[in-house]
């Protein structure tokens, strides 16, 4: 049994050095920009363009002002939170699946621009969360799901609509399907 318990800790600080380090990665990919090499935000996903495809992995580190970048942080550490607490030892797979899973969407169907963020992130998290407590049908992670969409439901919504310039409306969307899709993946236990 102390085996068992060891492991679980073991993933559990594997986890948190995960989001943490996820966090500070986005906050220094931020610090770069403004201090040392401003037009390292040109490095966004631009959709079928050979240069936006760097943009794949790169975006959710990229962010255009801190107005975007505290908005994305508070967030994404909020619904990293509910990732790890309700799927322990998910939380990295899950990250790194929808960030290129919607990176690869974006870049195929986005409109031509420069889009930077983690805002397909969060869309993403906030899908896994729900469409997970779905396939699951276990009470927690419904009150989970419940709970994302009681935080951010029409946020969500509002944000899937392209009423205003500059937002990566169809980012959030290929955020939001790589979500659904890694959900219903890997969702069941």
């Amino acid at each position: 049994m102390a085996n068992n318990g060891s492991e679980m800790n073991k993933s559990n600080r594997t986890d948190i050095l995960f989001a943490t380090g996820l966090v500070g990665l986005i906050v220094a990919g931020f610090a770069v920009q403004v201090f040392v090499w401003p037009r390292l935000v040109t490095f966004g996903i631009v959709p079928r363009t050979s240069w936006g495809l760097v943009g794949i992995p790169l975006m959710p580190f990229l962010h255009s002002n801190l107005k975007h970048l505290l908005a994305n942080l508070s967030g994404l550490v909020i619904l990293l939170g509910f990732v790890f607490a309700f799927y322990p030892r998910k939380i990295a797979a899950v990250t790194v699946q929808v960030i290129l899973f919607g990176g690869i969407l974006l870049w195929l169907f986005g409109r031509p621009a420069t889009h930077v963020g983690a805002s397909g992130l969060i869309y993403g998290l906030a899908a896994f969360i729900v469409v997970s407590a779905i396939s699951q049908k276990k009470f927690l992670p419904i009150v989970a799901a419940i709970g994302v969409c009681a935080l951010y439901g029409s946020s969500l919504f509002w944000g899937l609509v392209p009423i205003e310039p500059g937002i990566s409306w169809d980012g959030h969307l290929a955020g939001g399907l790589a979500g659904v899709f890694v959900g219903r993946k890997g969702g069941r236990k």
